[in-house]
């Protein structure tokens, strides 16, 4: 495999000047300028982007750590980071941290260890003061769909308690008032906030979430079904279900069906997501749209600036809100 140095001495000039004519920076003649891209070129000379990362002091591969790239939602995110990444001509490493704090931070060595100084990192179980340490080491370090106070210019993420809200107005404006929900038992803020914003909209409205009509379970299809299992099993009475995400919706929509209850005939359900998934399913799931395509997207804009220690850092934060997308599994029984 040629080197920059057989590049130098075809071409007749000194390594400095063939760096020059690769990187387009420094003053170089247009005839040597010809000459050494003709060279590289007959000898397949192909530079070597770590060596060049480590002589500038910067990189261009920027990592990602989700906790589990096959389900629909990481993919999305995922592609969000993969776009930017494309558009900063930044390559791409991907890791998966399995739900378990130890692989995570595994997982952010390893990206460490490949000089990535930008990382996109969905943290499900790490607590804030590794993840404070971790920012202090990491220049580019931005964490999504987790919010930190003292590393609020670095978090990107959603207002699960205005998008709970939203939801359930949407539902009591159609005329429901007996509410259940299937929840995520793990150990983030989202589960409790998106249900505290649900009973906080019904306590205003004069209505009371019972404790009986929670029910959690894992975040995918197969927990959507038990919670709604165990739902009916105690004989509890609802008219609307929100779920903590499309994938528990749909299992949700499955055991109602199994159990000679019609969606949205008998009961309405919402999502949460906006997953694909959701419009395959019958009914068409209405649901909250999710942006984290969108969010994943800006995080990586956002943690390739931050990487750049030269640039004095913002203290703006990164907020994003969910949307309703309506279609077929809700019912209005107001005129009812």
């Amino acid at each position: 495999m040629a080197t920059i140095k057989d590049v130098a001495k075809v071409a007749g000039v000194s390594i400095a000047t063939v760096s020059r004519v690769i990187h387009n920076k420094g003053k170089v003649g247009d005839v040597c300028r010809a000459r050494v891209k003709k060279v590289i070129v007959e000898l397949g000379y192909r530079p070597n982007s770590n060596a060049s990362a480590l002589a500038s002091n910067t990189s261009n591969t920027i990592g990602v750590v989700t906790p589990k790239l096959s389900m629909p939602f990481f993919g999305s995110l995922a592609s969000g980071v993969e776009k930017g990444a494309r558009e900063n001509n930044f390559k791409l490493l991907m890791a998966n941290s399995l739900y378990e704090t130890e692989s995570e931070l595994n997982a952010i060595e390893s990206l460490r260890e490949h000089d990535c100084k930008a990382i996109i990192l969905h943290s499900e179980y790490s607590d804030e003061e590794t993840l404070i340490k971790l920012a202090s080491e990491i220049p580019g370090l931005v964490l999504i769909n987790r919010y930190i106070p003292e590393l609020s210019n670095r978090c990107v993420w959603l207002d699960n308690l205005s998008g709970s809200q939203l939801a359930t107005k949407y539902l009591l404006e159609r005329g429901h008032k007996n509410f259940a929900v299937v929840t995520s038992i793990y150990q983030n803020r989202d589960p409790s906030c998106r249900v505290e914003g649900i009973s906080n909209i019904l306590e205003k409205n004069d209505l009371k979430l019972d404790a009986n009509n929670v029910e959690e379970s894992t975040a995918n299809i197969e927990g959507g079904e038990s919670a709604v299992k165990a739902l009916l099993a105690k004989g509890q009475k609802f008219t609307a279900l929100l779920a903590y995400n499309d994938l528990m919706a749909i299992g949700a929509i499955h055991a109602l069906f199994d159990a000679g209850i019609r969606v949205p005939e008998d009961v309405s359900v919402i999502g949460f997501d906006d997953l694909l998934v959701g419009i395959a399913c019958r009914p068409r799931l209405t649901t909250m749209h999710y942006p984290v395509e969108e969010m994943a997207h800006y995080a990586t804009n956002l943690a390739i600036k931050l990487s750049d220690t030269s640039v004095p850092v913002s203290k703006q934060t990164h907020l994003f809100i969910a949307d309703l997308v309506e279609r077929d599994s809700v019912k209005d029984i107001s005129k009812y």
